[in-house]
């Protein structure tokens, strides 16, 4: 196992380093490591195919990902208003006198990021986890996945020649093997550790949680774990596309073997024939899939357990299922339903089942529904289907869903996340540690940073981004008022 005193403490004399560049400095690395990315791009994607089973395009698309977010994140420092700088300039007239105070975000240090097994770029080595702490300041530490440790190795190999072409301290980003209840603790409990970035199962996120609590100084743990989606089909919809929706949910529940965190594990909806319908051509479709093989067998074997355990529940009726054996390491795609009033009674039903598999519950009436929806437990992601007359007569249930999950979504299926300034990937526990922050898009960085406030600095002492000159020209609020002017005195 790596010495983990030691790999925290070249982090902290890393970051020491690195917070002191110019947002401008750590754009250009940045920038730099999604280009040695690209470079390296036909001997990285083989390997994360050999190591992962998932497809060669699906993995040059999130390697595409990848690079955008790292540049993404390159733009929004250089830009540099997400400091959120606020400036209450001193009135000595004032009784008592004010004194002059001025806040912004700084980086809290060394963090640590666990790469998970589902992503092998985007949210792994090089992700977004990764491109967040190091556009903040932070040093970061990564913990590689064992399921994909060569791609993990490589990639990081990619960071280093980003390293040495910038000139940035040799140890701003570090990599670890190990496994996650020796070197993943170490990593979590040891002083120098300030953050930690997770996402994967929430058993491992939960252990993070608790290792990172049990601290002499507790550390917040970002760790995206549970969600099972829920996707509400309101009656009109049904009845008008029906068709169209049952495609559509089959590729979803499918996709990627249903290997994602977005996966709609559960379809709601009222009793009728149309529903019916739905179901049954869902179920059609679902025997059409060709199973593939799963990431690695530890899922493999977790998801053929958490399956056979959901269809031993009583009340619970398959719908549809792969009509193609599964063969060594793939998943058997597979539908069912369960009455409302049995899912209320039987809280197995809201268990995550990783993998291609999805639960339809068939409610008595839209009390019914609503007393489902109630029960659930924080979400990544919350759906529905819907006409406008349907949305006319649900509002109570589109309201709800807002207090269920970070993401709600209309007419579209929840599977795929869009890396961009307004998405939001959390939600409340057990979806995520902590619902006031995501990990996808620009303002995941504010996970890595604190606010910290100088009272009463010289202008030459502060911050570029809180000197009168506003060197930076970045957008501040000034006495309450938004704007990206000098101060003059």
């Amino acid at each position: 196992m790596n010495d983990i005193d030691m790999v925290m403490q070249n982090a902290q004399d890393a970051f020491n380093s690195y917070k002191t560049l110019s947002p401008a400095q750590r754009a250009v690395f940045l920038n730099e490591i999604a280009a040695a990315l690209e470079a390296a791009r036909t001997s990285l994607v083989p390997v994360a195919h050999e190591e992962s089973n998932l497809p060669l395009p699906r993995l040059n698309g999130e390697l595409s990902r990848t690079t955008n977010q790292l540049k993404m994140f390159a733009r929004l420092i250089e830009e540099g208003s997400w400091v959120e700088a606020a400036i209450d300039t001193a009135d000595k007239n004032r009784t008592p006198p004010k004194p002059d105070t001025r806040k912004m975000l700084l980086p809290v240090g060394p963090v640590v990021v666990f790469g998970a097994s589902n992503f092998p770029f985007a949210f792994s080595t090089a992700g977004g986890d990764t491109a967040s702490a190091l556009a903040s300041g932070s040093s970061v530490v990564i913990k590689g996945h064992s399921a994909h440790a060569k791609t993990s190795q490589l990639v990081f190999e990619a960071i280093q020649k980003a390293i040495a072409k910038t000139g940035v301290h040799a140890h701003t980003v570090q990599h670890v093997l190990g496994s996650g209840s020796t070197a993943g603790k170490a990593l979590v409990i040891h002083p120098n550790t300030t953050g930690v970035g997770f996402t994967g199962s929430f058993s491992g996120g939960k252990a993070l949680w608790e290792y990172a609590n049990q601290r002499e100084t507790p550390i917040p743990v970002f760790a995206e774990m549970s969600s099972i989606n829920p996707v509400v089909f309101l009656p009109d919809t049904l009845e008008q596309n029906t068709v169209a929706l049952a495609k559509s949910y089959a590729a979803s529940v499918t996709l990627g073997m249903g290997q994602f965190c977005t996966n709609p594990g559960l379809l709601l909806a009222v009793q009728s024939e149309a529903l019916d319908n739905f179901l049954n051509l869902l179920g059609a479709e679902i025997t059409q899939i060709i199973p593939q093989k799963m990431l690695h067998s530890g899922i493999h074997t977790s998801y053929h357990k958490a399956l056979d355990r959901a269809l031993s529940q009583k009340g619970i009726e398959k719908i549809g299922e792969s009509e193609q054996q599964a063969g060594d390491g793939e998943a058997f795609p597979t539908v069912a339903r369960v009455k409302g009033n049995i899912f209320l009674q039987n809280p197995h039903f809201r268990e995550e089942v990783f993998g291609p598999y999805s639960l339809a519950v068939c409610c008595d009436s839209k009390e019914e529904l609503i007393a489902v929806l109630k029960q659930l437990k924080g979400q990544l992601t919350t759906t529905v289907m819907a006409t406008d007359a349907d949305i006319a007569a649900n509002y109570d249930i589109i309201d709800l869903q807002t207090t269920l999950a970070g993401r709600i979504i209309l007419n579209d299926v929840p599977t795929g996340v869009e890396v961009c300034a307004s998405m939001v990937h959390g939600g409340p526990y057990p979806a995520t540690t902590d619902a006031r922050f995501t990990s996808v898009g620009t303002t995941a960085i504010k996970r890595w940073v604190r606010p910290v406030c100088f009272q009463g600095f010289n202008d030459r002492m502060l911050p570029d981004a809180l000197k009168n000159s506003n060197p930076q020209y970045i957008w501040r609020i000034v006495n309450n008022e938004w704007t990206n002017a000098a101060i003059s005195k």
